[in-house]
């Protein structure tokens, strides 16, 4: 009984300390890749290229092949002559994103990259001059995911 006193106290510091070294260690950087305005407690981003993605209706798919990613455009008018860019983001680790330009082809958009499927990925594609943005997620071992824009189209109700 005497030692789960003693334990107790003595178990929480330990945590506690072990805690404070593993924040340190990791260092502060945003887990939000895109620049985000902080007023008091509320974290506000610009979703300005979403909303214009959801305006011109466009929705794509991303597509990993063997040392390439693909875009393909399924609805919405994209500009088939100029480049995209895509951002892979890992869930967690910062040194492991990869942004790449993808170059126009008959299809859609490729360029080259070696990945690992060992995790999930958070994507991004966007215009080359970032005036609209698709946004997805492929899983774990999955080799193309759906991309849309992060804001939903209102619901019209027809009368």
């Amino acid at each position: 009984m005497v030692w789960l006193v003693a334990a107790l106290p003595i178990a929480s510091v330990i945590a506690g300390v072990s805690l404070l070294v593993i924040s340190v260690r990791s260092g502060s950087a945003d887990a939000v890749a895109d620049p985000v305005q902080r007023t008091a407690q509320i974290q506000v981003s610009d979703l300005g290229p979403d909303e214009r993605a959801r305006q011109l209706h466009l929705t794509a798919i991303v597509r990993l092949g063997t040392g390439l990613v693909e875009v393909l455009p399924v609805t919405g008018e994209f500009d088939r002559a100029t480049p995209l860019r895509i951002a892979l983001r890992h869930p967690t680790l910062a040194s492991a994103d990869h942004e790449l330009l993808l170059q126009p082809t008959e299809l859609g958009w490729r360029g080259k990259i070696a990945l690992g499927d060992t995790h999930d990925w958070n994507l991004q594609v966007s215009a080359g001059d970032g005036k609209w943005r698709l946004r997805g997620r492929m899983p774990k071992g999955q080799r193309a995911a759906h991309m849309k824009p992060a804001v939903e189209s209102p619901d019209v109700e027809s009368k």
